[in-house]
């Protein structure tokens, strides 16, 4: 048996218009600051150790009522401006058809990636979706990945597995989880030293297949 574990945002789907669009809204909204750009939240995001509370609202602490008008207002805009990568859907076709099993582990909320992968068409395609809200700790922690591993009884002496992410929080989840870790530099991040580097999606299937 064969698992492709997916990262969600920055890796299958462009998601950075939309979650820009609610970040400056609680911004506005709560402490009626200027927006951001797109570029600044992307890199803050992908920030191996950052305070997005202090990046995004200039708070210690992400205080609850930002967090609920966040979750809110992206709830009805994660869907409005969000996109595939080009060749990701075809990726995730061909994987199936070649009967190997694909999830996705993602440090976003679980309610949102479902939303998304929906509204995108390809949810369907997946076995497991889990956000960071079904675990005690998002990536780099290995949690959600033991969880996708466990649904499938993996067993590293007779199975494979890859995490694919744009994250160095990926590489390291992969690296915790004892599987190896595939570079996606189509998305937020464009550069990596990881050793596996892909820079569209169907080289994915150069390793894997």
């Amino acid at each position: 048996m064969k698992i492709v574990i997916f990262d969600m945002d920055g890796t299958l789907l462009d998601s950075k218009k939309d979650i820009t669009v609610s970040v400056n809204y609680v911004r506005e909204m709560h402490h009626n600051l200027p927006p951001l750009s797109e570029e600044f939240i992307v890199e803050a995001i992908n920030m191996e150790v950052r305070n997005l509370s202090m990046l995004f609202y200039e708070t210690e602490v992400y205080h609850p009522k930002d967090r609920e008008l966040f979750e809110a207002h992206y709830e009805q805009e994660c869907i409005k401006n969000v996109y595939l990568y080009d060749g990701v859907e075809e990726l995730l076709q061909k994987l199936v058809e070649s009967e190997i099993k694909i999830s996705v582990a993602t440090n976003a909320p679980t309610q949102f990636a479902l939303r998304m992968l929906e509204h995108l068409k390809v949810k369907p395609l997946f076995d497991v979706i889990i956000g960071a809200d079904r675990v005690s700790a998002s990536k780099p922690s290995p949690e959600m990945l033991h969880h996708i591993l466990n649904h499938y009884a993996y067993d590293a002496k007779n199975h494979k597995a890859w995490m694919v992410g744009d994250n160095t929080k990926d590489i390291l989840s992969a690296k915790s989880a004892g599987i190896e870790s595939i570079f996606a530099t189509w998305g937020f991040s464009p550069k990596s030293d990881a050793k596996l580097i892909v820079k569209k999606p169907a080289e994915v299937l150069d390793i894997v297949l």
